[in-house]
């Protein structure tokens, strides 16, 4: 009840930035992303999808969105009520808090307009150079598996187009997040300020040291997949904290770890598919 309080205290407000956005336009430069993250579909507990980096990227090469031109604000909210209806609800999603944050942020002002007419669709999309934003139910499952609660502080590493620091934020988390593509992180820190999201902290750099200076976190999401577990990040973590992760190279599970005095515990959700962590984990 206190999640769905502070949600339906910042509701309208955030409807009312994002009808200012819809009205004069949000220009983005071509958005350049972090690596093919290729999150998967989830059938009875299995989510595996693999999008192949060429034939999205001439899909999306060069494509430029123009936010002005789409939909009133209620038909998209009807989009993103049936989307939490058909792919979340009948799932595994359960947690209000969650499912209210999905039905509110608007997800196809985080993807190019070539695809928002899908932007609500059970799959994951290309926002350019390749590469794709998470499915929602990826994107969903990750928020709940870190079972945070308003005011906790959450790092995000890999920031993507934005979409999934959006939704921690929505959820009244203090949101910092790490993005190691420079144009990308400009762009989604861009996106995330004319949605209304301003108050998420956006670093461009390299996200396997984390951000000592800003920790310790309640939780960590890690939206590209080491091979092993950054040990600065769980570092980073306070005691009970819980760190969402998929872990591995070629056949990879999506994990939840949680800090304990002596290191973490370890249990493993679901098989996924996610690019492999870059930067200094990988020698980078």
């Amino acid at each position: 009840m206190r999640k769905l309080s502070l949600l339906a205290r910042r509701l309208e407000s955030r409807r009312l930035a994002t009808r200012r956005l819809e009205t004069r336009g949000l220009e983005t430069r071509g958005l350049e992303t972090r690596g093919l993250e290729t999150s998967g579909l989830a059938t009875v507990g299995l989510a595996i999808a693999v999008v192949g980096a060429a034939a999205w990227g001439g899909a999306c090469m060069g494509a430029r969105s123009d936010h002005g031109r789409h939909d009133n604000d209620d038909a998209w909210a009807g989009r993103r009520a049936g989307m939490v209806v058909s792919q979340l609800e009948t799932r595994d999603i359960h947690d209000p808090a969650v499912l209210e944050a999905m039905r509110t942020v608007p997800r196809h002002l985080f993807v190019p307009a070539s695809f928002r007419d899908t932007a609500y669709e059970d799959s994951p999309l290309p926002i350019g150079d390749g590469q794709t934003i998470s499915q929602p139910y990826i994107v969903a499952l990750m928020t709940q598996l870190l079972d945070l609660e308003p005011g906790q502080r959450v790092l995000e590493i890999g920031t993507g187009s934005g979409y999934q620091a959006a939704v921690l934020a929505e959820l009244g988390l203090e949101v910092y997040t790490i993005e190691i593509k420079r144009r990308l992180c400009r762009e989604a820190e861009t996106v995330l300020e004319q949605t209304g999201y301003a108050r998420v902290r956006v670093r461009c750099g390299d996200g396997y040291a984390g951000w000592p200076e800003q920790a310790p976190f309640h939780g960590i999401i890690v939206t590209a997949a080491p091979e092993r577990v950054p040990e600065p990040l769980v570092e980073q973590l306070v005691v009970g904290g819980r760190m969402v992760i998929p872990i591995g190279r070629h056949l990879q599970e999506l994990k939840v770890l949680t800090r304990t005095e002596s290191g973490y515990d370890a249990r493993s959700v679901i098989p996924v598919r996610f690019v492999p962590m870059t930067g200094e984990i990988d020698g980078g």
